[in-house]
């Protein structure tokens, strides 16, 4: 199983309509037939933290992984989503033993980003992002 977490906030000026569009397309990538399960909504850490938002999903394995990064859902989310956000933490875990999971997840991720320079140029326009664990960013 993994878990990838993304705490987030949005830009200033960003309207709470653009919000509810952006939450809603997020909510649709999480429920993709790839999730376990998910959770996404207000984020309850440290305010002063800066965050205000969180999406978590549960992703089964590497096969279930792939259908996610595939989905065109989790595509059109992300077009809606990223260049509404201003800040972004990803944190991410797993219960699988494999020592070169983290490397093949990388892996993935980075083919994903080749292949779809618009997507990669959202994700990597996010002001402050930050990745926390071995894995890429949602």
């Amino acid at each position: 199983m993994f878990i990838n977490l993304l705490r987030f906030r949005f830009k200033d000026g960003v309207s709470e309509a653009e919000k509810a569009r952006a939450l809603e397309a997020i909510s649709r990538t999480a429920k993709s037939e790839a999730v376990s399960f998910s959770v996404v909504g207000r984020d309850l850490g440290e305010p002063s933290e800066g965050f205000t938002h969180a999406y978590c999903v549960g992703i089964a394995d590497l096969r279930a992984l792939r259908r996610y990064f595939d989905d065109p859902l989790h595509r059109a989310g992300d077009l809606l989503f990223l260049p509404l956000v201003e800040r972004l933490r990803r944190i991410a875990m797993t219960d699988d033993a494999d020592p070169a999971l983290g490397e093949k997840i990388q892996a993935m991720h980075a083919a994903k980003m080749a292949s779809d320079p618009e997507w990669a140029a959202l994700l990597t326009a996010i002001p402050d992002l930050h990745n926390v664990g071995s894995t890429a960013p949602r």
